[in-house]
């Protein structure tokens, strides 16, 4: 309802024909996402247009596009293997529920704090185990089931190169061929030529979908069509199923759930900071609410299921066709689902002649888009640490699981993280140039200055004072720290109880902030922990030099 203060009938004709177009490049995308899940394709249908309309109409973005996405292949074939298609749909139903609550918690900002070598390496991972899924059908192989680990795929295609269909090889061959002259070569034409920039305004994936069809059937192809291996596609929207549930299988299932969860929020908020950046030169250009975001993702992941559909999130290639078509509000993502929806329940028999290498095509190529390729020639720009980070994530995605892949890649960038705060954070003596005062005091007053956050991979900057005391007064400014964490504090008070053991005292100067609440709230400031606190470093070191050693 906000985005539609001040809307206008020309908004409202930019948005329905941006929403046409949309669903136009959905229908094949949605389909072909399906197929490679190891589901049928009327889920892939059913999934971009009820998760799809429900997204635009509550999502927290005005023009981010929801459905069916690429990087969920692996994961919901994998499920679908593992645990069968009942559990597939009660796991998606879980992952709604918990996207659901991060939105109601307000955790939307937190996903924003992955680091982008972790996104990068299982986005990278994702598409090559989209490319190396889409082979069998892109060679037209004879195989009865595919595996759904990497090296079993490998292993599978090797041992059926035998049954190699030449036409099906040459089909999809030509249409991945047309799909990069439609993206690279047609829109330099364009800009000569005023028919090819007509001609380009048609989707190049419905384009090779309705010629690989029409060619299939003229030439009499010997090539698997989806009507062959899926029966004709249901023109009617599948109604409404309860999955038989139960606690013990909530259990099994709560990791494939969490992964759902969390690819799907990270893909929904990293697609909707892209829709902000491409609406910011528009007059309808605003910030999405990522937190209103993650509960539109949570509504629609939870209904869905009960209608036989997949996981949904945004998508970045249909949000962007959007907005490059004049889309400016949820109606267009509205008009994009219900587009879908004419479509399956008029032209729905029609899809039953598309060759399945076609699909494959498509989605080889929509893969290699996925990808940031351009990334693994840049790491050598990088320290090792990023560059270490982001191989062994991709190695992980491809050759273990997305989880693992995953939960390494943030172990390590916080590990990462802590060793480069650490090295910032640094204690360092003041000199006799700096404070004239400290003249002729030699080791009666020793004066240190603290620099960066004291934290939990940094006290041995403490314990490394503590060591070396002074006889008299030992100073510590701490105006320059940011921050100081229970372990900096306990650091500090083993510190001040060394001190009272050795007769000498302890002033802390120049506290403010965090730093001075928590070392009022720690106790670190009053008088059971004998050290004293100044407002500066001068006034630190007068005291040092006129108070009397500490007596027990």
């Amino acid at each position: 309802m906000q985005s539609l203060k001040g809307y206008t009938r020309e908004r409202l004709i930019q948005d329905v024909g941006a929403g046409i177009t949309v669903g136009v490049v959905a229908l094949p995308l949605a389909m072909a996402f399906a197929i490679a899940s190891g589901l049928k394709p009327e889920a892939g249908l059913v999934t971009a247009i009820i998760a799809g309309f429900l997204i635009s109409a509550l999502g927290g973005s005005r023009v981010q596009i929801g459905g069916p996405a690429g990087a969920f292949i692996v994961i919901v074939y994998g499920i679908l293997e593992r645990y069968g298609l009942a559990n597939l749909l009660i796991a998606t139903a879980m992952s709604g529920v918990m996207l659901f609550a991060m939105g109601l918690m307000r955790l939307g900002s937190l996903i924003r704090f992955i680091p982008v070598a972790v996104v990068i390496g299982f986005t990278n991972g994702i598409a090559v185990l989209i490319m190396v899924s889409q082979v069998k059908d892109f060679l037209g192989l004879s195989v009865t089931a595919m595996p759904a680990d990497f090296f079993g795929i490998l292993r599978t295609l090797v041992a059926n190169l035998g049954t190699l269909n030449l036409q099906a090889f040459l089909l999809a061959c030509a249409c991945l061929g047309l799909l990069v002259v439609w993206q690279f070569v047609l829109p330099k034409l364009s800009q000569r030529h005023a028919h090819a920039k007509k001609i380009g305004v048609v989707p190049g994936s419905i384009l090779v979908l309705v010629l690989a069809s029409l060619a299939s059937q003229w030439l009499n192809l010997n090539v698997e069509t989806i009507a062959s291996r899926f029966g004709n596609i249901p023109n009617t929207l599948p109604a409404f199923e309860w999955p038989t549930f139960s606690w013990e299988t909530a259990k099994f299932l709560l990791m494939p759930a969490t992964t759902l969860a969390l690819l799907g929020a990270i893909e929904s908020l990293l697609c909707a900071r892209i829709a902000d950046q491409m609406m910011a030169d528009t007059p309808y250009g605003d910030r999405h609410d990522a937190n209103q975001e993650l509960m539109a993702q949570g509504i629609a992941n939870i209904v869905t299921p009960f209608f036989g559909g997949m996981p949904a999130t945004g998508t970045i290639a249909r949000t962007v066709t959007n907005v490059k078509n004049g889309g400016n509000s949820p109606i267009a993502g509205m008009v994009h689902a219900l587009t879908l929806l004419a479509v399956m329940l008029i032209a729905a028999p029609l899809a039953g002649h598309v060759p399945l290498a076609a699909l494959s095509a498509i989605l080889m190529f929509v893969a290699w888009n996925m990808g940031e390729w351009r990334q693994f020639v840049h790491l050598r720009q990088y320290r090792m640490p990023y560059r270490a980070t982001l191989l062994a994530v991709f190695l992980l995605t491809v050759v273990v699981d997305l989880t693992a892949a995953v939960e390494v890649g943030l172990i390590a960038a916080c590990l990462t993280f802590i060793y480069r705060i650490s090295n910032l954070t640094r204690a360092e003596p003041v000199s006799t140039l700096e404070q004239p005062a400290l003249v002729g005091l030699g080791d009666a007053v020793h004066a240190h200055r603290f620099h960066g956050a004291l934290f939990f991979g940094a006290v041995k900057l403490v314990e490394a004072i503590e060591e070396k005391l002074p006889t008299h007064a030992l100073v510590l400014d701490l105006n320059n720290l940011i921050y100081i964490d229970s372990s900096g504090v306990d650091a500090l008070l083993s510190l001040a109880r060394t001190c009272h053991k050795k007769q000498l005292r302890l002033v802390l100067c120049g506290l403010t902030h965090q730093p001075l609440d928590i070392a009022q709230r720690s106790g670190l400031l009053s008088e059971a922990s004998h050290a004293e606190s100044a407002a500066d470093l001068a006034q630190g070191i007068a005291w040092a030099k006129a108070l009397a050693p500490l007596r027990a």
